[in-house]
């Protein structure tokens, strides 16, 4: 357990040292007073990003994967379909509404109810959930229906007012998070497990992706409902002067986190114990270690939250409101802070350690993170583009996907099923507390309406990666494409590793 510790938290410092170090020396090239007040409120919660992510992947590795692997296969066994569906309905609602980064999201949705807007994109999940499971269940091609429902997105994206837009689609980035992804792709691997067909692997993944599209197209249809006119919630940044003040901010907001932590997990501890008192009847041995796991994510994700709400999300604000006067450094800056950020995701980790397991090692997590850290540092230079010109949103989704979807028809289908699946967790927790209020920051000082040009961001760092994971597996295909002598390049051949 000790070199289990010591990996997690070398790992997690690898990940939050960059961040850390970029703006501090954004602190010292451009001196502003505002900057240096938070600098040491930041340096304490990228301590909490440390020890959070470490018991967070702890915990996720021995509780939230082994229940998703373990309903899943016996779903699968049980073989009764309408039970299944259900089930996966049930699993999709409830991961849904605990999600930490919908909950961050759904504050500042204008005209519609944190909790109407919580619930519907809940059901929206469960729905696309038992749509991906019957996906698998009849083998239907991912790609011909990931078109088809991409399609209704942009139709129903076209008659909603444009400043919903970027909202609807930043919804379907934020509901595949640190709690929904380790539970859902274990799932997909539990209901793929019983199979003998050669394509189970390849049907592992995909369902994250269809737990990403629903809440666009329930948020766009919403959008058709409510009066969208409105205004967001500014976020109120709180500057302390003391190392008192600074350890009250995080003393005040570590319970706040407790309850809220406490109660998104609740509901699935509680669905985990009814299945297992029903169905599962795992021994004691088991359940202590799930539990045990379960205690560690409890724990590891309130550490996060509170580094990120009270360390990140004010800093990010006020260095895109001090940077917003030098817009020549906002591009380059971006690219840097996306390419770096995207290794501090939790669900990013547990999504690609979870690829090279599942495939045996052939996809390698390092090839994996290099691609997504390429994809989220090319959306976030892009999004700079857009805060700073205005341009809509369109000129940025619309040719993303319609590039991504094309390549589906060149790239090895399981390719394709990662690559929609990393879109959703690249665009995380991370990606909503400190890229976002970064943009939200440079819209305000620059008189931009922050609906249509700051909000968005979620959307543009979920679509790029699309395209880089999928170019990882269309050099894939050239490599093998004269292998001979193979039944399962992907599983029996060369490991890819770049």
């Amino acid at each position: 357990m000790k070199e289990l510790m010591f990996s997690k938290i070398k790992s997690s410092v690898k990940s939050i040292l960059p961040i850390t170090i970029i703006v501090l020396i954004i602190s010292l090239i451009f001196q502003n007073n505002s900057l240096t007040t938070l600098i040491p409120s930041f340096f304490i919660g990228s301590f909490f990003l440390i020890i959070g992510m470490c018991l967070f992947d702890i915990g996720s590795d021995i509780s939230m994967i082994e229940i998703g692997e373990k309903i899943g296969s016996h779903l699968t066994s049980k073989k009764s379909i309408p039970f299944m569906l259900f089930m996966c309905f049930l699993i999709g609602f409830i991961v849904t509404i605990a999600e930490p980064d919908l909950n961050v999201l759904a504050g500042q949705v204008p005209s519609i109810s944190p909790t109407v807007l919580i619930y519907t994109v809940g059901i929206g999940v469960g729905i696309f959930l038992l749509l991906a499971a019957v996906r698998m269940l009849f083998q239907i091609k991912y790609s011909y229906l990931l078109i088809f429902l991409c399609v209704i997105s942009f139709v129903l994206a076209y008659f909603v007012p444009s400043e919903f837009v970027p909202l609807a689609f930043d919804s379907g980035g934020v509901t595949t998070g640190p709690l929904s992804v380790p539970l859902i792709v274990a799932l997909g691997a539990g209901l793929s497990a019983t199979r003998n067909d050669k394509k189970k692997k390849e049907d592992t993944f995909g369902m994250i992706s269809f737990c990403s599209i629903g809440p666009v197209i329930i948020v766009l249809i919403l959008g058709l409902i409510y009066n969208t006119n409105s205004t967001y919630d500014r976020i109120v940044v709180t500057e302390s002067s003391s190392l008192i003040e600074i350890t009250k901010l995080y003393m005040n907001a570590i319970p706040t986190y407790l309850k809220e932590v406490l109660i998104s997990l609740g509901p699935i501890v509680i669905l985990f114990i009814i299945y297992n008192v029903l169905f599962l009847k795992l021994d004691k041995k088991e359940l202590k270690k799930i539990f045990k796991g379960l205690i560690y994510t409890y724990l590891g994700l309130v550490i996060f939250l509170t580094g990120v709400n009270v360390g990140f999300m004010p800093m990010g604000y006020i260095v895109g409101k001090v940077l917003s006067d030098y817009t020549y450094v906002l591009i380059p800056l971006g690219m840097v802070l996306g390419y770096f950020i995207v290794s501090s995701e939790p669900a990013v980790t547990v999504l690609t350690e979870q690829i090279e397991q599942i495939t045996n090692g052939n996809i390698k997590k390092k090839t994996m993170d290099v691609s997504l850290a390429i994809g989220v540092s090319i959306a976030t230079g892009l999004s700079m583009i857009r805060v700073i010109t205005g341009i809509s949103i369109w000129y940025f989704l619309l040719p993303g996907y319609l590039f991504a979807l094309i390549m589906t028809f060149f790239v090895p289908p399981i390719f394709t099923a990662i690559a929609f699946d990393s879109g959703g967790v690249a665009s995380g927790t991370m990606t909503a507390t400190f890229l976002l209020p970064l943009t939200i920051g440079i819209a305000e000082a620059l008189n931009k309406n922050v609906l249509t040009d700051a909000f968005g961001l979620i959307a543009i760092v979920a679509t790029i990666p699309l395209i880089t994971v999928q170019l990882v597996g269309l050099i894939y295909k050239i490599k093998t494409r004269h292998k001979v002598n193979y039944t399962d390049p992907l599983y029996n051949e060369e490991i890819i590793d770049y």
